[in-house]
């Protein structure tokens, strides 16, 4: 009996310390690409009109900004990192263009990926025009298979949800400025412009939290992925983590905001 006592603890402590020896051994990649739309190429982040990939939350490298992405923050880790950091987000994209994107870091060859994509099919020109639900899944589905068969085995998958874009509406649905700036570009019309109803932008926010139940549940079932929990969506972001050129898109802080969110959840985090 005290023989199978004995036995019984030192396999507990073989388990526990082996958990910890694998969960320590997490090698930190030494190169990365990111997959998405305008927010992750940092357009109208600052200064002037466009995109500013350096400014991104997740591959950015610019060291003036206050921006701390997951770029820099692996960089600290692992200095082979420097230099093979890959922005294959466009502006403009929704999730049919990510398997697109996908094909482009598995050429690449990286051992980790970021993947933020989703406001485009939610902000479209009207609520009947968002992407539907299955067909999201359908493309998200085909994105992570292609990353999982083509990345090296060593390679991991962060996910970000997709923003409240309704936080937009809240905070600022009360500036000229900003409602002009919005219905003169066609900004987001399906949730922004001016002759919405409160159900219709409801539902805008419904598909946006419905993107994020397809966003958790596929991810789940890829090992090596790993989603936020929803922290992007419930961040609740200020008049200055948007950007004042389009009252749409994140501002150097936001970006800031942004990687500081979604860095706890990540691997490395």
């Amino acid at each position: 009996m005290r023989r199978s006592v004995v036995l019984m603890v030192l396999l507990s402590l073989l388990l526990a310390f082996g958990g910890t020896t694998s969960a320590q051994a997490l090698a930190v990649p030494s190169s990365m690409a990111s997959i998405g739309d305008s927010m992750t190429r940092a357009a109208d982040v600052c200064c002037w009109y466009g995109d500013h990939p350096a400014n991104s939350w997740s591959t950015g490298g610019a060291s003036w900004d206050g921006i701390t992405s997951h770029y820099e923050r692996l960089r600290a880790l692992n200095p082979a990192i420097a230099g093979h950091n890959y922005n294959d987000a466009e502006s403009g994209a929704r999730m049919s263009d990510a398997p697109s994107q996908s094909q482009r870091a598995v050429a690449q060859q990286v051992r980790y990926v970021t993947i933020l994509m989703g406001a485009n099919d939610a902000c479209t020109s009207s609520p009947t025009s968002m992407t539907p639900v299955d067909v999201y899944r359908s493309q998200f589905r085909q994105t992570l298979q292609i990353l999982d068969a083509g990345l090296p085995g060593s390679a991991h998958i962060f996910v970000a949800s997709v923003p409240d874009v309704y936080r937009l509406w809240q905070i600022y649905h009360t500036d000229l400025l900003a409602t002009l700036v919005w219905q003169t570009a066609g900004i987001c019309q399906s949730l922004l412009a001016p002759n919405r109803t409160e159900a219709e932008r409801q539902a805008v926010r419904g598909r946006v939290i419905a993107f994020n139940t397809v966003l958790a549940q596929e991810c789940a079932a890829i090992t090596k992925c790993r989603y936020d929990a929803g922290a992007v969506f419930n961040y609740q972001f200020t008049r200055s983590d948007v950007s004042k050129l389009d009252y749409f898109h994140p501002s150097l802080t936001g970006q800031a905001a942004l990687a500081r969110t979604t860095w706890p959840h990540s691997w490395w985090g």
